[in-house]
């Protein structure tokens, strides 16, 4: 296997203590104002793997293990989908936890948003929990937050640029609001975005959402309808996400990546991305 290193900081010895455990070389193959190094043909094993994730997560390295001889999928070109989960992956805030905010209920709801992120509240109770909450809450706050607390995650701007500029479509797919992909979907010019719908009434939140509720398995069917639209197999699509209700978009990917995500994210994603940004998978799919 090939191993692949990343990171925002470490030193050169760092990274060279990391090769030393594979007794393999690091060759800098930095580029962009990103710093990453690949560690070519190591013997791989479990345990050896094991070994390298769990020393590299203590130092804020993130590796990501690839096949030596480049497989179908292996490179960005080899792509023809982009999916992203929105809050806490391309964006770096959780958007209900900051409207709740401007109710003083951020505490509440995201200890609830924290909990089905990890896996154990389901989704729809979580939901249909947290938006109740923001009952009476004037709908001008979703303009606030979205002026003044939403921001892109670290290399969303540079990831974006080399997946259009690949010809690769890219989807928004949320169990956020409409109000929230809407507005990212046309200021990033993606291609497709699905979430959910806030209902409001007279200029307030009623705390309901209006139909069906995006959870992660709306969020695979998603995916799996903009692949047959596209006329491409779900193992052509890249899924990016951090929280539980990702997951099953991720299965059915060509490539999982975990993003700063929830362990049981991270356990089953193909790549992990825990310190650098989203432009991580750029050297790990060069």
């Amino acid at each position: 296997m090939n191993l692949i290193l990343q990171s925002l900081s470490a030193e050169r010895n760092a990274i060279d203590r990391i090769a030393n455990l594979a007794d393999v070389t690091a060759t800098d193959i930095s580029s962009g104002g990103r710093h990453a190094w690949r560690c070519d043909d190591v013997a791989y094993s479990e345990g050896l793997k094991a070994l390298i994730d769990t020393a590299c997560y203590g130092v804020g390295i993130d590796c990501a293990w690839l096949p030596s001889a480049p497989e179908p999928g292996a490179k960005l070109g080899d792509f023809k989908l982009l999916a992203m989960d929105m809050d806490s992956t391309l964006i770096t805030i959780e958007c209900i936890d900051e409207i709740a905010d401007m109710q003083g209920l951020k505490p509440q709801v995201s200890a609830i948003t924290e909990a089905a992120m990890r896996g154990e509240i389901e989704f729809n109770e979580s939901l249909t929990r947290r938006v109740a909450l923001l009952k009476g809450l004037d709908a001008s706050a979703l303009q606030r937050v979205f002026d003044e607390r939403l921001q892109l995650s670290p290399g969303a701007e540079n990831m974006l640029a080399a997946v259009k500029a690949a010809g690769i479509k890219t989807l928004l797919v949320s169990g956020g609001f409409t109000f929230f992909t809407d507005r990212m979907k046309a200021a990033l010019e993606l291609d497709y975005a699905h979430s959910n719908v806030l209902e409001i009434v007279d200029g307030k939140l009623t705390g309901k959402v209006v139909g069906g509720i995006v959870n992660a398995e709306e969020k695979k069917l998603t995916v799996e309808r903009v692949c047959a639209e596209l006329n491409i197999a779900p193992s052509q699509a890249i899924v990016m996400g951090d929280g539980a209700n990702d997951l099953n978009m991720m299965k059915i990917a060509g490539l999982s990546v975990a993003f700063r995500a929830k362990p049981v994210v991270r356990a089953q994603a193909s790549v992990a991305l825990n310190f650098v940004g989203l432009d991580g998978i750029l050297p790990i799919l060069a």
